[in-house]
């Protein structure tokens, strides 16, 4: 028995001494290394299932060869809460120290160096880069190195272990890591283009408060940070990438996509128009805010990332099948409007599905045309490219259906007015009508009194000459014949130009009767239905009734034509007498009447001549459309 246990502890104290014993053949010589070197096959690799041991119990543990596990590829899901150990022997041949960069690949959220020496130390890093840890050899020394290393929470993490020249590490950060690929120039100016477009989207919000701007706004945003730093971070091992692989470009997914949905709400109007569509939209964006809320707890407060990595997946294929109701939903309605954002969906969906295509098929990316990225980048912006041109076709729609209410109210204010102004013409015309016939029936009828009283009185006294007499009845027969005129002028069922021509005409015969004067009237048969006010009626009359009076009183005319004139765009009226003219340079004789005849047409825009023509040439000129 006792030899039994004697050579079981024989046979443990072997296996830990193998387990140290590195072969010479595996061993890096770090002065060899000009530039860049892998490694893989020089490591070893131990993975602690549990993350609970530490560097020296680790030491005790079986390392396998990291060339016997499939160490490229990314590291499955179920995996990554392991902790990883990896053991790399190292030698320094050279006869100066040697500093060299490890670099075990991405993407690690912990990155710890230890050294064997006499026993394990852990190095200071602190001039290191990060994601690269550096390390020195003596010269002639001979150890190995473990490196602890803590993968991030996402799907695509792996072991891709070389070493970096200290002399090179500058020129390998420069032709390597920030060194842009087509993908990474491609995704730049898409970001660009994104930009331009969030301004102009940001620029429509602040001038219309258009709250469908604003979302399709934080949406384009989301998506532009997505793009943008997917094409910045894409090479690099920063606490930032790391960040922004494990969470960040998934929130960025998630915000984008409830934004999207409340853009498609608000676009759309469904509240209003689409009840159904309204609640199913408002359910999925409640259900994927829930999901992320879980997906954020399980990320920061649990070390699984099963769990987290199944529910993210679940995610996009629900945001996916929102995207697929919407385009479905939107096919039966016949509605240009929401064709715009069911087309930028359906293009998103058709390229999202391209991009899902070559990394389930696990298409290896060889040129920019076979990358996932690629077409789910032109998803994306060719979505927001017709969510854009939806957003345009609305507010011009808008903008019209705006103008034409603006348009409609004016004439309904117009009509009112107009209505207004007719009311209070009507009141006009009918107390004009009142006074006329008030001054009729009063006035009128009291200076007839006084007329046939004066005539009476003339008739009693014909014996006795009273020229007092005769001057009461001719100032009486004077204002019956002003007071007919204004009577006349008030009154509005004279307001036409038929009526206007017709008084003129009487009182021009009349005026010249037994004055030794021949008066001719020359009218044309058919003349224009033109209404004429009184204001204008009475100011014609005046002046033509100054006119006749000159003519009588100063031009020694034997005879006077009054002659209208019409053609399609002016009514002309000549005053001819064939006295002997008027002296333009001598006006004095006149006094003031000609200045207020010229007065009376300019207030109401007729054009007023006065010429020497074989006598004098009055003419009254205005456009037929203008009474």
């Amino acid at each position: 028995m006792k030899r039994l246990v004697t050579l079981l502890l024989f046979a443990n104290s072997f296996n830990f001494s193998e387990a140290q014993i590195i072969p010479d053949s595996l061993t890096v010589d770090i002065s060899s290394i000009t530039e860049v070197r892998s490694i893989a096959e020089n490591t070893m690799i131990f993975i602690d299932k549990s993350s609970k041991l530490s560097a020296s119990d680790v030491l005790q543990m079986q390392f396998t060869p990291l060339t016997s596990i499939n160490y490229s590829s990314k590291i499955a899901s179920d995996k990554i809460s392991f902790t990883y150990y990896l053991k790399i022997p190292v030698k320094n041949s050279d006869s100066i120290q040697q500093a060299t960069f490890l670099f075990p690949g991405v993407y690690f959220e912990t990155l710890e160096l230890y050294k064997f020496s006499e026993n394990l130390t852990k190095l200071n890093n602190t001039d290191s880069l990060t994601g690269y840890a550096k390390f020195t050899l003596q010269p002639g020394e001979k150890t190995f190195l473990l490196l602890h290393l803590k993968p991030v929470k996402n799907d695509f993490n792996s072991f891709k272990p070389i070493l970096i020249s200290s002399n090179f590490i500058k020129t390998y950060k420069t032709f390597v890591v920030d060194h842009k690929n087509e993908l990474q120039i491609f995704g730049f100016i898409l970001s660009g283009v994104l930009l331009m477009m969030i301004l102009f989207m940001i620029t429509n919000y602040i001038i219309n408060g258009q709250k469908e701007f604003l979302y399709n706004t934080i949406y384009s945003a989301c998506m532009f940070l997505l793009i943008y730093f997917n094409s910045v971070v894409v090479k690099s091992t920063t606490h930032f990438a790391n960040f922004y692989f494990s969470y960040l470009d998934f929130f960025l997914l998630v915000v984008g996509t409830i934004f999207y949905i409340s853009f498609i709400r608000s676009f759309v109007n469904a509240k209003i128009k689409y009840s159904k569509l309204n609640r199913i939209l408002i359910a999925g964006e409640r259900f994927v805010f829930l999901l992320f809320c879980l997906f954020t707890y399980l990320h920061f407060f649990t070390e699984g990332y099963v769990l987290q990595f199944n529910l993210e997946i679940i995610m996009k294929f629900i945001i996916l099948a929102i995207g697929v109701f919407f385009i479905i939903y939107s096919l039966k309605q016949k509605s240009r409007l929401i064709n715009y954002i069911a087309a930028g969906s359906a293009i998103f969906v058709f390229f999202s599905c391209i991009s899902l295509s070559l990394i389930l098929f696990n298409i290896k990316t060889t040129n920019l045309y076979n990358s996932a990225l690629f077409y789910y980048y032109l998803g994306i912006v060719a979505s927001i490219i017709f969510f854009l041109l939806g957003l345009t076709y609305k507010n011009r729609k808008e903008l019209i259906t705006g103008i034409k209410e603006q348009e409609a109210l004016k004439l309904v204010a117009e009509k009112k007015e107009f209505e207004t102004q007719i009311a209070v013409f009507k009141a006009q015309q009918e107390e004009r009508n009142r006074i006329s016939a008030d001054m009729h029936d009063d006035l009128g009828a009291g200076m007839t009194t006084i007329r046939l009283y004066s005539e009476l009185a003339k008739a009693k006294l014909a014996h006795i000459p009273l020229p007092e007499i005769d001057k009461i009845s001719s100032s009486a027969d004077e204002l019956l014949i002003k007071m007919n005129a204004i009577i006349w002028s008030m009154s509005s069922s004279n307001d036409t130009l038929g009526n206007m021509i017709a008084y003129i005409r009487s009182y021009a015969l009349e005026y010249f009767e037994n004055t030794g004067v021949n008066c001719k009237i020359v009218i044309p048969e058919n003349l224009p239905n033109i209404e004429v006010i009184g204001e204008i009626r009475r100011n014609v009359f005046l002046v033509i009734k100054e006119a006749l009076n000159n003519i009588l009183k100063h031009a020694e005319a034997t005879e006077v034509k009054i002659t209208l004139k019409r053609n399609d765009i002016f009514l002309t009226l000549y005053i001819h007498d064939n006295g002997k003219g008027i002296n333009l340079d001598d006006l004095r004789q006149f006094g003031n009447g000609l200045k207020n005849m010229k007065k009376r047409m300019n207030s109401i825009d007729i054009e007023f001549t006065i010429e020497n023509k074989n006598g004098t040439l009055i003419t009254l000129n205005r456009k037929v459309k203008a009474f």
